[in-house]
């Protein structure tokens, strides 16, 4: 099988020094890719800004902006076999970023901001028998929202976990199937969980 993964956060630029962001490591998404590489598989994984060194034996394209993200995907997608959409993407990005520094001025500042493209949404309809895996990071009604985002997207399966799972190198997360099926892991490691999401896949 040919996997796509993408990892990391996006950084979507204030000005050429400031950006908005989110404290993804790029573990997870990292993980993923690392664990179908050592079973074999070809890999493509696309990350964000981490301090990560990529797994041996996967192709490898560096973004920063979802925009960069969502056109590196979509570039890819078509020769994959499974997306594996594990990548922290930013749900907004300024609506005119400003090149240079945005110099300190007397009181305050209004940031207009867009929402970017979302990039599961955007490969939804894609054909040919292609697995998508997602990931939903939830804090209240956690399931039900999971659930609702695995049928909303036409997701095969999708992974959900939380806010502790930033930086570190352990989570607590749930694989639900389309099918209805479940899979816990409470307190794993994240190169558990990325093995067992592989391995479902397949």
């Amino acid at each position: 099988m040919y996997f796509l993964v993408t990892a990391g956060p996006t950084r979507e630029h204030i000005d050429s020094v400031r950006f908005l962001s989110n404290p993804s490591s790029g573990a997870m998404g990292y993980a993923v890719a690392e664990a179908a590489a050592q079973r074999g598989h070809e890999v493509c994984l696309v990350s964000g800004p981490t301090h990560l060194s990529p797994p041996k034996n996967v192709e490898f394209i560096a973004v920063t902006s979802a925009q960069e993200m969502l056109e590196a995907v979509l570039r890819a997608h078509e020769k994959c076999d499974c997306l594996v959409m594990v990548a922290a993407v930013c749900d907004y990005t300024p609506a005119q970023p400003v090149r240079g520094k945005i110099k300190k001025k007397p009181g305050g500042m209004n940031l207009e901001l867009r929402r970017t493209t979302d990039i599961l949404a955007a490969v939804a309809d894609a054909g040919g028998g292609k697995v998508h895996v997602g990931f939903a990071l939830e804090v209240e009604d956690a399931l039900e929202n999971a659930r609702e985002k695995l049928k909303s997207k036409k997701l095969d399966f999708i992974v959900l976990n939380g806010p502790a799972s930033f930086q570190s190198d352990e989570t607590t997360a749930t694989i639900i199937g389309a099918d209805g099926s479940t899979q816990h892991f409470e307190r794993t490691a994240k190169k558990t969980l990325a093995a067992a999401i592989v391995v479902s896949v397949r």
